[in-house]
């Protein structure tokens, strides 16, 4: 028997631009379910998640063992959201994070008493925690991986202490983790502190504490300084592997007319999370192009001297632009929010690629899911092809994952 290959599913970051990934999960399972794919099987062996997407992947894997029942309560989850779930969004909450953190910012070599017990972001994220608590059963991902319905899970983050890029991973099978630069990886037993701190977007959220080899680090998203967001499936054994983005792979470019106006604090900032959570993945998709194509014009025995080896990709990413489906839904984020944001130009149609990341209510969650199933329905061929599959039923199945 040849090697029995494995399908994997990366999910990328984005805060609130991740309920995007749950709608194009939705229609890919609608494609699958059409084509006489079973409801409850798991169609990925391996999941990656960073950021967002790694709160996304670990919900799905710990229903692993019924995968359309994982679906529906994640996508629940999205569709009912609202930002008092992910962080403090109360007057109280906000000046206490919000205000005094930008104070700070603006004046604090004059408050001379904050200097000993400084804010440590600009949203408090605690909320957030009983939301995962809620979403996740991690027992039931244990069982999972021990009957071979998951090959294995990875999430990832970046340490502020080592200045590295860190990929936790979990897994029945024997898997050597793997050490690149700036880069790599830890087998571990996945918990609510790694999604925590892949979550915790720079100066937004906080860092968390996770005892790495028995030394405590403190780390923050996994989209900062992730170089290569492909990478973790494919170590993990992927040889096919679905990347759903979060923005501009296939979003249309901008257009104005207007004169170009010196940018906002949340143009920037837009820009800068832009470059932290979508740039890596598109340079990441191209290096991927260029392996395989030159992969494909080697000689069998050529390619039996290299290490490199082909992997099949589909990427389904957004067809419209977020920031503006965000701008359209700014108003729904609380009072308290929108003024902490407003204070910076957030709130602003210019300044709503920030606003989206942190826009966790379900008016705009919901516009997203439905883009994300509408653009999965769009590549129906190229689902039904990546899986081995036509409209009438399985060509050529891929067997459930099984523990080596």
């Amino acid at each position: 028997m040849g090697k029995q290959k494995k399908t994997g599913l990366v999910l990328t970051g984005g805060g609130a631009r991740a309920a995007y990934q749950v709608g194009v999960l939705a229609g890919v399972a609608d494609i699958l379910r059409a084509a006489g794919w079973s409801p409850e099987r798991n169609p990925y062996d391996i999941i990656c998640g960073t950021s967002a997407g790694a709160i996304n992947a670990t919900a799905l894997a710990c229903h692993a063992d019924n995968f359309d029942e994982g679906l529906q309560k994640v996508t629940g989850v999205w569709e009912q959201i609202t930002a008092e779930q992910v962080y403090r969004a109360d007057s109280l909450g906000v000046l206490r994070s919000g205000a005094r953190w930008l104070s700070l910012l603006s004046f604090g070599w004059l408050l001379r008493k904050w200097r000993a017990n400084p804010p440590n972001s600009l949203l408090d994220n605690t909320p957030l925690v009983t939301l995962l608590n809620r979403m996740l059963d991690f027992p039931r991902l244990d069982t999972a991986l021990t009957r071979g319905a998951l090959h294995a899970l990875a999430v990832t983050a970046s340490s502020y202490s080592a200045g590295r890029h860190i990929t936790f991973f979990q897994s029945e099978a024997e898997i050597e983790p793997w050490v690149r630069s700036q880069r790599i990886a830890l087998r571990s037993q996945i918990g609510v502190e790694h999604l925590l701190a892949s979550s915790a977007i720079p100066l937004i959220f906080p860092a968390t504490p996770i005892y790495c080899n028995g030394k405590r680090e403190f780390c923050g998203d996994g989209s900062m300084r992730q170089l290569a967001p492909i990478s973790p499936a494919i170590h993990l054994g992927a040889d096919k592997v679905l990347v759903i983005g979060a923005g501009r792979l296939s979003e249309p470019q901008s257009e104005t007319g207007e004169v170009a106006q010196y940018p906002s604090l949340a143009q920037i900032g837009g820009h800068a999370m832009s470059s932290i959570f979508l740039d890596s993945l598109a340079v990441d998709i191209e290096r991927m192009t260029r392996i395989n194509l030159t992969l494909s014009v080697l000689t069998e025995e050529q390619r039996g001297r290299t290490p490199l080896r082909p992997v099949e990709l589909l990427i389904i990413a957004p067809s419209e632009r977020l920031d503006e489906i965000a701008s359209r839904h700014v108003q729904s984020l609380p009072g308290p929010v929108r003024m902490l944001l407003g204070a910076i130009g957030a709130t602003e149609a210019s300044g709503s690629a920030l606003a989206s990341y942190l826009l966790f209510e379900s008016s705009f969650t919901s516009e997203l899911i439905s883009l994300g199933r509408k653009d999965a329905m769009s590549r129906k061929a190229d689902v039904l092809a990546f899986f081995g599959m036509n409209e009438d039923g399985v060509v050529a199945p891929w067997p459930l994952a099984k523990t080596a």
